[in-house]
């Protein structure tokens, strides 16, 4: 008897006024500009980075020096494209061998306009809590609140 796993994702999209290469540069570079203060597993002053480069951290960094990492850089691909694992437990620490993908890409509508969608993937590696998992992150407090923070700087810091 063989049980197919069903793949759990998440998928959110929305469109940026501002060109491409500022789009990925504020998603990236400017992490911690937008990353919701709320959004942290250690410390509540914190700095949200991304390493640009592929085995690069994805993590927090507290004013005290203490660091929670979040994740790994899986592809980084300026700037049209960025996946990072995601390695935060159904408890919210860092578990390096659970593995779901957040991938972002950007895709230039026009000169001015970047289109950003965002894939949550492998939620099933959270077992019997996926479904749960996937409705949180899938909830308007989870990315939908990231990249509403996102584009709010983004738009701002390109007029």
């Amino acid at each position: 008897m063989s049980a197919e796993v069903q793949d759990i994702l998440v998928r959110k999209n929305m469109l940026v006024e501002a060109p491409l290469q500022h789009v990925f540069t504020v998603f990236t570079e400017r992490f911690n500009s937008w990353w919701p203060r709320a959004h942290h597993i250690g410390t509540d002053n914190f700095t949200a980075m991304i390493e640009p480069r592929v085995g690069g951290r994805w993590f927090e960094r507290g004013d005290d020096g203490s660091e929670c990492d979040w994740g790994r850089v899986l592809a980084w691909e300026p700037p049209t494209r960025v996946l990072l694992s995601w390695d935060l437990g159904t408890d919210w620490k860092y578990d390096p061998g659970l593995g779901t993908e957040v991938e972002i890409r950007f895709v230039a509508e026009t000169k001015t306009r970047t289109r950003v969608l965002l894939e949550h993937r492998k939620l099933e590696r959270y077992g019997d809590q996926a479904e749960a998992m996937r409705a949180i992150f899938d909830s308007d407090g989870a990315w939908v609140t990231m990249l509403n923070a996102f584009k709010a700087v983004a738009e701002r810091e390109a007029a």
